[in-house]
């Protein structure tokens, strides 16, 4: 277990401490709780469902979901299948049958109750016990409509839930919130949501980094103002929400490095090691096997090669770093799952190419880029 040094470290560091945490730590440190009730507290993944609908747990499907128009032929009855997560949207007829090329980072859970007129009455709860971390109010802002992004600290790493296209927002930044509190009410807020699919779309998410902003004014200041900072949907990856709620009904002590494993692996990039961690790496450290026993208040491990080699879902998720001894002046790629079907439908639009063919797309060099990012080097990388 982290000594109680290690997760008020990390508060500090982050800019934005976890007051349960920090206050868990200090009370360790004085032996005023014991080191189980802290590991607990700070180790334990504990979420519920963020509205009373639960059919979820009941196998979930249209009762769970809010469909979509996106349909493969007109004329077709909406379909649910849309709102959950994974590649379940925009429909592409290849000549090895029909890909879904679209990614969709979280679930959309359609309301239980509306007024006369149709409106969404459900209101939206937190999901586990956490600070917000940002409201955007502006409902035009985004295609997540009004959100709020929720930060929730297990195993000394940040976590955060993000509760997309809300009528109103009942909370503000730096509030504290206890699992089951009400947050807001649902509506349809964001481009392309209509009354009639009214639904609140949830995640949770890694944050790629916070060297963010940078990024953004390097990249893509010219295709739009950053109204929203470093919770921007762009620097937050979301997991499967929906089969991380079913496995720890079956493993309660289960945790998100744990569940995180089980993701298939579909492509590798090898990139130049820089003078400092990655910023990812300083708040999951356990992507990175040599980490596993490093503590962020040891300050920057030694020398650990050339290079790293970046292991991605096909999401485009890191779910792995190690260090690597080649020496590469720019991101080499490896697709490990190839296939005959264009790489842009099965990666999230981040390689491109077939069978062996293959390089990364702009995207993926951008988001290659900003996994790399440093917290200490906030300057353009000259990829």
């Amino acid at each position: 277990m982290k000594t109680w040094m290690s997760i008020t470290w990390r508060a500090v560091f982050s800019g934005k401490p976890n007051l349960a945490g920090w206050v868990c730590a200090v009370f360790l440190a004085f032996g005023i709780v014991s080191p189980e009730a802290a590991a607990q507290e700070n180790h334990q993944v504990s979420i519920v469902l963020p509205t009373e609908n639960d059919a979820l747990f009941q196998g979930g499907g249209p009762e769970f979901y809010m469909r979509t128009y996106r349909q493969p032929k007109p004329n077709v009855k909406p379909g649910w299948t849309a709102g959950q997560y994974g590649f379940v949207r925009n429909v592409r007829h290849t000549n090895q049958g029909v890909v879904y090329s679209r990614f969709h980072e979280g679930i959309d859970i359609r309301p239980l109750r509306r007024d006369a007129r149709g409106e969404p009455l459900d209101e939206i709860m937190t999901i586990a016990d956490g600070e917000v971390v940002y409201v955007n109010e502006g409902a035009n802002r985004s295609n997540y409509g009004r959100y709020i992004v929720i930060e929730h600290w297990w195993d000394d790493s940040p976590y955060y839930s993000l509760y997309a296209h809300l009528k109103s927002i009942g909370v503000s930044i730096g509030d504290q919130v206890n699992q089951g509190e009400v947050i807001g009410v649902m509506g349809y807020t964001g481009r392309g949501i209509n009354r009639d699919r009214a639904h609140l779309h949830l995640e949770i998410n890694l944050m790629l980094s916070e060297a963010f902003n940078v990024w953004y004014e390097d990249h893509l200041r010219r295709a739009a103002p950053n109204y929203h900072e470093i919770y921007n949907g762009l620097n937050l990856v979301g997991m499967d929400i929906a089969s991380l709620y079913l496995a720890l009904r079956e493993n309660p002590d289960l945790t998100i490095p744990e569940f995180l494993k089980q993701e298939p692996a579909f492509f590798e990039v090898t990139v130049p090691l820089g003078p400092t961690l990655p910023d990812i790496l300083w708040r999951y450290p356990w992507l990175c096997e040599e980490l596993k026993d490093w503590m962020p208040e040891y300050g920057p491990p030694i020398e650990m090669g050339s290079s790293w080699k970046i292991t991605f879902a096909a999401s485009g998720m890191p779910i792995k770093f190690e260090p690597s001894d080649e020496v590469v002046e720019a991101p080499k790629l490896n697709v490990l799952q190839r296939s005959s079907i264009a790489y842009q439908y099965l990666t999230n639009g981040l390689v491109r190419g077939r069978g062996n063919n293959f390089s990364l797309s702009d995207s993926g060099k951008r988001r290659i880029d900003l996994i790399s990012r440093s917290i200490d080097d906030l300057g353009s990388s000259g990829w």
